[in-house]
């Protein structure tokens, strides 16, 4: 049963809450701030998301994404996220890739994330590109009455260079605390009814959005090191952003702009079979390393 080390040892640490409650002594040993261990855990499932795509997924959701001159992020996230998908099945032993979208035509942010919980997913990556938006320049047109006149214009800014990783904000925590406890926790509790007070619940739900989070920025930061250090692209960081996919996936997840395709240079890599081949297997490299590390007796 998925992660039921962790119901036994909350109810271990309840029990020696109660003990410390009942008997004082002295400890001599330093406190570890992190003692869980594996109980056999392993990484089975990946979920690779290709953003956007070609048709609007209802009112409010436009999600077509950006675009160079060549080329649209929907197309390049559908290619970059099929070869992904085969080269983690093909390299990686013991790992299933769920493809959230197959075809050119868009799915929703919800439809995302239920494909995400109902595959039981360890990991969700979603892939997009990046764009800067428009800059805004005064420029002088002409003259009236001795005067200049100005006129604000728009020039598309081409300048944006890099991978860029992003990992779930928690001003949207209360969402992942309803998915974690929908698609996580019920699987903790032998089929019984979930009570959303239950104190036990609670500290369930805490401690999954701990490790989760800690574990999207450990996948997150080990991308880094490998498009930096292996591929040498620039890295425009690792930052919080409460998009809708990362909150619901009841699973770490990292959503990874792959690089700015309104820029021609970087446009023409993203679409290259070299440049794609690279980013994909960069990512291919970083879920193993981080599965080694998941896998691993301690963390």
């Amino acid at each position: 049963m998925k992660n039921i080390a962790l119901k036994r040892l909350i109810f271990g640490i309840l029990a020696i809450a109660l003990c410390f409650s009942l008997f004082s002594f002295t400890t001599i040993s330093p406190v570890k701030t992190d003692t869980i261990t594996n109980s056999g855990f392993k990484l089975k499932t990946v979920i690779v998301d290709a953003g956007h795509g070609d048709k609007t997924t209802g009112p409010g959701h436009f999600s077509f994404g950006a675009s160079g001159s060549i080329s649209t992020e929907r197309q390049v996230t559908l290619s970059v996220a099929t070869k992904l998908q085969k080269a983690i099945e093909k390299n990686i032993n013991g790992v299933n890739a769920v493809l959230t979208r197959k075809t050119p035509e868009d799915v929703s942010f919800e439809r995302r994330a239920e494909i995400a919980n109902e595959n039981k997913g360890d990991l969700f990556i979603s892939i997009h590109c990046n764009a800067l938006a428009d800059r805004t320049v005064r420029e002088r047109v002409g003259t009236k009455r001795g005067k200049a006149v100005y006129s604000t214009i728009r020039v598309p800014n081409r300048s944006g260079k890099g991978v860029l990783m992003l990992v779930y904000g928690l001003k949207r925590t209360r969402e992942q605390q309803n998915e974690i406890k929908s698609n996580t926790i019920e699987e903790d509790m032998d089929g019984g009814a979930l009570d959303p007070n239950d104190p036990l619940t609670i500290i369930l739900t805490n401690e999954y959005i701990r490790k989760f989070r800690v574990r999207s920025i450990s996948m997150a930061n080990i991308l880094a090191t490998e498009f930096v250090d292996v591929d040498a692209r620039r890295l425009e960081g690792i930052r919080e952003q409460s998009l809708y996919v990362l909150c619901h996936a009841a699973m770490p997840s990292v959503l990874i702009e792959i690089g700015y395709i309104n820029n021609p240079e970087e446009e023409e890599y993203l679409n290259s079979e070299e440049g794609q081949e690279q980013i994909v297997n960069s990512i291919v490299r970083s879920i193993q390393s981080y599965k080694d590390k998941v896998e691993q007796v301690a963390r």
